[in-house]
C-alpha cells in the first residue's frame, strides 16, 4: 500500500510562514510532509528531519537530493542535540506509524500478515516484543495492556499469553493473533480483537509515549517567537498529552495570601482538532482517526 501523509496541505499550511527559515520534520517515514514543507520554502530556507526507523533514513537519502535538506537518524526527543533555543520557525510531528511498517511483515507490526513479532522502529537497538513477551509477568501484560492500549479484556488476554507460553515461546505476529482471539469477544465490533494489544505492545516497546512527553518539551524552547508546532495524533493517549503539554499553565497561592494567580501562557492554540476531510478518508482509510492541533509561540 502506498503511504499518504495525513492532513499535508492543512499542516504545511499553518507551518510553513516565513519561507526562509528553519523547519523541523520530526518523523520524516517516508518524506510527504518532508517533499510538501522543501515545496513550500525559498532557496533560503532549511529543513532537518528526524527518524529513528533506519529505513527511512536510508530512503531519505536515496530520495532526496536537495542541499536544504538533512536527515538525522535519530529520535525526536533528541532533537535538542541538534538545535538552540529558538532557532526553528517550525515544527511538525506526524505521530502516525508509517503505512509501511504495517505493509512490511517482517518488522512485526501488523496483525494482519504473518512475521516475526518485532515492531521495533530502530530494530538495530532495544528488544523485539517477542523477546519481552515471553518473559513478562501476568500483571505486567495487563498493566501494559490497560495503560497503552485501554483494552478492557486485558486480564483474559495476560493469562492466555501466559498459558500459552507455558507450552511454546511467542515468535510471530499470528501466534499473539490467535491467542488474543481465543479469549476475545464474539460480539460484533468494528475493529479487530487484536488492534488494541498490538498498539498497546508497540507502544510500549518504542517506549512511544515518553518520547513523546519529552520532545514535545523541548520542542517548546526551540521554537522562535512567532513560530509553529503542528501535531498529528492519531489515538487519545497521544491527544492527551498534546494537550496537556501546551496548557496554560496557573500558578495558585493559599487563600491567606493575598496574590491573585500568576497566569503563565507560552503558546496560543490557533487550530484545534483539526481533521481529515471525507474525500482524505476515502483516498487514505487510516487518516480517519487522525486529529491535528496547532500551537504558536507568543512573545
Amino acid at each position: 500500500m502506498l503511504h499518504f501523509p495525513v492532513l499535508l496541505e492543512e499542516s504545511i499550511g499553518f507551518l510553513v510562514d516565513n519561507k526562509s527559515g528553519s523547519f523541523l520534520d520530526c518523523t520524516f517515514g517516508r518524506g510527504g510532509h518532508s517533499n510538501s514543507i522543501l515545496n513550500s520554502i525559498s532557496e533560503k530556507g532549511k529543513l532537518t528531519a528526524f527518524d529513528k526507523d533506519p529505513d527511512a533514513v536510508q530512503y531519505a537519502n536515496d530520495s532526496i537530493n536537495d542541499p536544504r535538506f538533512k536527515i538525522i537518524h535519530k529520535s525526536f526527543n533528541e532533537i535538542d542535540s541538534i538545535f538552540q533555543e529558538k532557532s526553528l520557525d517550525g515544527i511538525l510531528f506526524d505521530l502516525g506509524t508509517c503505512s509501511t511498517h504495517f505493509d512490511d511483515k517482517s518488522r512485526g507490526f501488523s496483525f494482519r500478515d504473518d512475521g516475526p513479532l518485532d515492531m521495533r522502529f530502530n530494530f538495530n537497538t532495544g528488544r523485539p516484543v517477542s523477546e519481552w513477551i515471553n518473559k513478562a509477568s501476568e500483571k505486567e501484560l495487563i498493566d501494559i495492556l490497560y495503560k497503552y492500549g485501554q483494552e478492557k479484556n486485558a486480564r483474559s488476554i495476560a493469562k492466555a499469553i501466559c498459558s500459552f507460553r507455558q507450552e511454546s515461546e511467542i515468535k510471530t505476529t499470528s501466534q499473539l493473533v490467535d491467542i488474543i482471539v481465543s479469549v476475545s469477544s464474539k460480539k460484533f465490533s468494528k475493529i479487530h480483537p487484536a488492534t488494541k494489544s498490538f498498539q498497546a505492545f508497540r507502544i510500549f516497546i518504542n517506549n512511544e509515549l515518553e518520547e513523546l512527553e519529552e520532545a514535545l518539551e523541548k520542542s517548546k524552547k526551540l521554537i522562535k517567537i512567532g513560530g509553529k508546532i503542528v501535531v498529528i495524533s492519531f489515538h487519545s493517549l497521544e491527544d492527551s498529552i498534546v494537550k496537556n503539554s501546551f496548557k496554560t499553565k496557573i500558578k495558585a497561592f493559599p487563600r491567606e495570601i493575598p496574590i491573585n494567580p500568576i497566569v503563565t501562557k507560552e503558546f496560543d492554540c490557533i487550530a484545534r482538532k483539526i481533521r481529515p476531510s471525507n474525500i482524505e478518508i476515502d483516498r487514505n482509510k487510516r487518516s480517519r482517526s487522525a486529529i491535528m492541533r496547532v500551537f504558536k509561540k507568543l512573545p
